[in-house]
């Protein structure tokens, strides 16, 4: 039976990090993933590589004044935490605030990460300074997106792989944690048959044979549960009405959350199972990979936004403000679905689709292809390509036309058109002045304010129904799921405790399956906007934590 000083479970970015954190210190670690060498790297490989920092040189130069304080107070805020099983995701929290406006940058600058120099806005809130949202801009894109997140990682682990200090197991499917003493000493489970299938697509679940590895600790870099709608669905919470009959999915199938079941098995507790992240601006992939596969819009906050029966949302459910909000308003609407209407002006300059294969000027590093996002009449040529092929757009010259279409789309005859161009024009007017009484103009108007907003990603105020602006778009959005808010709960060294409140001797927890670090350092909402750095700061603290306690 072989044995290593530490198994990591899991080669995505929570992972990678642990591992290189380990090899760093002169430990030996086994990888073990379920899926093909081509898939290293996870989910992270598909973001957009947005970074949560915290008065960053790039915020200064863009006129953005932020401090610790503030970011404290709004991740506080949002996370909402209110369960006496919040102990630990609380002192995480507050460690991850520390670190995003500490060393975070630096040290991933150390490394060779850069960043698009305007910083974007996530969850804008909306509901008063110490509720929900981010006060200021904090939305850091990696240049390079995902891929440039992974790259110092996977060049980091392919070295020590070089040096004999690292092992990747690929094609290796974990069935259970081996125990001894009440100790957790390895890991068992089935070799998978080889797969060259391409990345993110399903891979074969035949068995080619078993295995046992032996270890002093174990880390679990398994992720969460979004791939499996059936978990999905069992551990939706009430708080949010009913579980969609219908949803996309935001990551790949092999994201199942069978290690969280398996860990819970052997003694490990996992709290928070209810608390969960998904987007209501998703959209089918005309070019699937994953089954179901879904691309999120990330919009700015021009586009009005309407239930499936036409109604306008309430204020500040707008487009980039409060997902979580707008997901539990939907869910009581009584449909799976609802509409976005904007014009062609709008599209051009306010949607970005989430993932890295949808940005290939930030992911492929050109400058130039950059700069035509801000010239021209039309969008983005991956927004452009949806708008022509996707089967979730309605293009429309005249408001008439649209709502026919948007009708026939939904197979309904749900959207009235005096209705919706009442509501329309009634918003076309408070543009006529630079003030209004409209909660989402004010908004738009503030978002202006910031000088990234207004340089390249918030149109310039306008009438809809002005045909020069045209032509006029409605969009069908989509429940798509995506992470897991909790998770296996962690003390601050990321070692997994078990029912009594003890770490469970050998067992840490990372990433996704960990709820981003204690078991759910989010709390309600997630004020990042981006879930990579929770993947960043727990392998960091996990890989030092192991490398420490296997000496």
């Amino acid at each position: 039976m072989q044995s290593t000083d530490v198994i990591v479970v899991g080669g995505g970015l929570a992972g990678l990090v642990a591992a290189t954190e380990l090899t760093d210190a002169g430990r030996r670690v086994l990888l073990v993933e379920q899926e093909p060498e081509q898939s290293l790297g996870g989910q992270a490989h598909w973001s957009f590589g947005g970074l949560f920092f915290v008065d960053s040189p790039e915020q200064r130069r863009m006129g953005v004044r932020d401090s610790h304080a503030l970011a404290l107070a709004d991740w506080m805020g949002t996370a909402a935490f209110d369960r006496a099983e919040d102990h630990w995701p609380r002192q995480w929290a507050q460690a991850y605030v520390d670190f995003a406006s500490g060393e975070k940058r630096a040290w991933l600058h150390g490394m060779g990460m850069r960043w698009f120099p305007v910083v974007g806005w996530a969850e804008r809130g909306g509901y008063g300074a110490i509720g929900h949202g981010n006060s200021v801009p904090r939305f850091h894109v990696t240049w390079g997106t995902g891929p440039g997140v992974l790259e110092p990682f996977v060049r980091r682990a392919r070295d020590a792989a070089s040096k004999g200090l690292l092992q990747f197991a690929f094609r290796h499917r974990v069935d259970g944690l081996m125990m001894e003493n009440g100790s957790v000493v390895g890991v068992h489970g089935v070799r998978l048959a080889d797969d060259s299938v391409e990345r993110g697509k399903p891979s074969s679940r035949e068995v080619a044979g078993d295995f046992e590895y032996r270890a002093q600790a174990v880390i679990v870099a398994s992720g969460g549960i979004g791939g499996n709608h059936e978990l999905v669905r069992k551990n939706w919470p009430e708080r949010l009405g009913p579980p969609p009959s219908h949803m996309l999915c935001g990551v790949p199938a092999h994201v199942d959350g069978r290690m969280l079941g398996i860990s819970e098995a052997a003694g490990a507790r996992l709290i928070n199972r209810d608390r969960m992240w998904h987007y209501v601006e998703g959209i089918e992939n005309w070019n699937p990979i994953w089954p179901r596969h879904a691309i999120r819009i990330l919009p700015g906050p021009s586009s009005l936004w309407f239930d499936a029966r036409g109604h306008r949302l309430p204020c500040p459910l707008w487009p980039g403000f409060d997902t979580m909000g707008t997901l539990e308003h939907l869910r009581r609407t009584g449909y799976d679905y609802s509409w976005f209407v904007l014009d062609q002006q709008i599209i051009r300059r306010e949607f970005a689709l989430s993932g890295s294969e949808q940005n290939p000027d930030l992911t492929g590093k050109s400058w130039r292809q950059v700069a035509k996002r801000a010239v021209g009449k039309h969008a983005p040529a991956p927004v452009e390509a949806f708008k022509r092929h996707g089967r979730d757009f309605v293009v429309r010259d005249n408001l008439d036309d649209l709502v026919v279409g948007m009708n026939e789309l939904a197979g309904s005859q749900l959207i009235d058109a005096a209705r919706l161009r009442e509501e329309i024009e009634a918003r076309d007017r408070q543009f006529d002045n630079p003030y209004a009484k409209d909660s989402q103009v004010m908004a738009i108007h503030n978002a202006r304010r910031y000088r990234g907003d207004r340089l390249v990603r918030v149109a310039k105020p306008h009438r809809l129904l002005d045909p020069s602006n045209g032509p006029l778009i409605a969009v069908r959005l989509n429940i798509l799921t995506r992470k897991t808010l909790g998770g296996l709960e962690t003390d601050l060294q990321a070692r997994v405790l078990g029912h009594d409140g003890q770490p469970l001797r050998g067992l840490y927890a990372v990433g996704e399956a960990a709820g981003f670090g204690g078991g759910g350092l989010h709390g309600y909402r997630a004020l990042e906007g981006s879930f990579l750095g929770g993947c960043l700061f727990s392998g960091r603290i996990a890989g030092r934590a192991a490398a420490a306690a296997v000496a």
